[in-house]
């Protein structure tokens, strides 16, 4: 699984790029529609299902372990198709999609770095993305009355910290993998 990371290290940035682009947005349009965030979190949440499909593709390849990548890509799809298909869906139900996406995609997450933690250091960084996923999804769930102005604002701040996190692990990676799988090299050491 280290080895398919490292390679696709490059997936991991794409996805935290467009997450701090996506939490800026949140951020500077704070008084977004109901409308506007259900597309926003829609094209999000797309994104980051093909981009996780992208990696089981590339780990089938590799005779790589991909299950945990398709299941957290089918997550994000159907996420994308509910919050999508139903435009008109109320906030308490959009609330609840946004909830379980967040709680199960950080679940994986430390899935992801506990496994990692063998093969590379600073795995952390995926973990912690993890535990604010899951900080996301319990928040909004046990506050499901907020307000759409409420939730852009978390969403912002959850979308930037999350995505920043994204690319420090893939920068982490990509150092990993031109070394030659180097610990040492991954976690900056000379």
């Amino acid at each position: 699984m280290a080895v398919v990371l490292a390679t696709n290290w490059w997936s991991l940035v794409i996805r935290g790029v467009v997450a701090i682009l996506l939490g800026i947005m949140a951020l500077a349009w704070p008084g977004i529609t109901l409308g506007a965030m259900v597309l926003l979190f829609g094209a999000y949440a797309l994104i980051d299902g093909v981009v996780s499909l992208a990696g089981v593709w590339r780990a089938s390849k590799a005779h790589e372990r991909w299950g945990a990548l398709l299941f957290e890509g089918f997550v994000g799809i159907a996420a994308a198709i509910v919050t999508i298909a139903w435009p008109g869906i109320t906030l308490l139900s959009l609330v609840y999609v946004i909830a379980a996406w967040a709680i199960i995609t950080g679940i994986l997450e430390i899935v992801a770095a506990i496994r990692l933690r063998k093969h590379i250091a600073h795995e952390w960084l995926l973990a912690l993305g993890g535990a604010a996923s899951i900080l996301f999804g319990i928040l909004v769930m046990g506050f499901p009355i907020t307000g759409a102005l409420v939730m852009a604002i978390w969403w912002g701040v959850y979308a930037l910290f999350f995505g920043a996190t994204l690319i420090g692990l893939g920068l982490r990676l990509r150092a990993w993998s031109r070394t030659g799988g180097s610990t040492a090299a991954a976690a900056g050491y000379p």
